[in-house]
């Protein structure tokens, strides 16, 4: 049976629709289901954790490669049928509840193995995307890899390099923690309902060390954001803006000593200057 036609039958058989509040788009396209589980490299011994299972369509594959498979889905009546459809599989444990208040750092050293990896693999829903990639990423959790299919635009700012004409907050935090790469576009006909925008699959490497030496994660997220909250502004009106700093003439001697223009905006920034940047801040306040 195809993912459409068992997509089809499930919610006829439970009689029920996606829910738009939770943002659900059942994906019913077999050739991208194959290519996220075939991106995350998933062994016989690691442990997977989906978020958002939904019917289950990409849970059942990843049951069939991973040694354990942890689903954690918010809606009541998707655990319903994610229960009946997984019930005789010992390697299946659902989770009622919303990932932004799972301590996943907890639920993962309980779960994997000594020879397997952990992995984290989802179809997000695209209101809460990017609060969801930033605390998997910010818990540092002992994961190998994020395999997520996300809005286009979206996916376009995290997979472009920093300074790149795409990149956005994101594009530098995301690149703080990991390497990305884009696996596949994934048509907004490959889902029921059909969302009104474009997918695409993406992975994130953990990287075991920062690329860039931070002196205080908190000011180098800090000034990242408020570079990227007024885009139209200059860097420096930015920060004064946000508070970072409200000397702005020590900020303008902190531009010069980085040979940066005053007029220069934070999307034209490596993740290599925004470190220094954030350094010599926390040097000057």
């Amino acid at each position: 049976m195809s993912s459409l036609e068992e997509t089809k039958y499930i919610l006829k058989k439970y009689n029920i629709r996606a829910n738009k509040k939770l943002g659900q788009n059942f994906l019913i396209d077999d050739n991208a289901i194959d290519k996220i589980v075939s991106s995350a490299e998933i062994g016989k011994d690691d442990l997977v954790i989906e978020i958002g299972p939904g019917l289950g369509t990409l849970t059942s594959k990843l049951l069939e490669k991973a040694g354990k498979v942890i689903a954690i889905e918010l809606d009541e009546k998707m655990i319903k049928i994610l229960t009946d459809r997984f019930k005789l599989y010992n390697n299946f444990t659902l989770i009622n509840e919303d990932i932004l208040k799972v301590d996943l750092k907890k639920l993962i050293t309980d779960n994997i193995t000594e020879t397997g990896r952990a992995k984290i693999v989802a179809n997000l829903p695209y209101y809460i995307t990017t609060p969801i990639i930033m605390k998997l990423l910010e818990d540092k959790l002992n994961i190998e890899s994020i395999t997520v299919m996300v809005q286009k635009e979206v996916a376009d700012r995290i997979t472009e390099a920093p300074g790149g004409k795409l990149s956005g907050a994101i594009t530098y935090s995301v690149n703080y923690y990991a390497e990305t790469e884009e696996i596949a576009f994934v048509g907004k006909e490959s889902f029921i309902p059909s969302p009104e925008v474009d997918s695409k699959v993406i992975k994130l490497k953990i990287r075991k060390m920062p690329p860039v030496n931070v002196k205080n994660e908190e000011m180098f997220f800090k000034v990242i954001k408020a570079s990227f909250m007024q885009r139209r502004k200059t860097l420096i009106n930015g920060l004064v803006n946000s508070g970072i700093i409200k000397d702005k003439e020590r900020l303008e001697h902190i531009f010069k000593q980085m040979d940066l223009e005053k007029e220069i905006r934070g999307e034209k920034l490596t993740l290599e200057q925004f470190a220094e940047l954030s350094n010599l801040i926390v040097e000057n306040i």
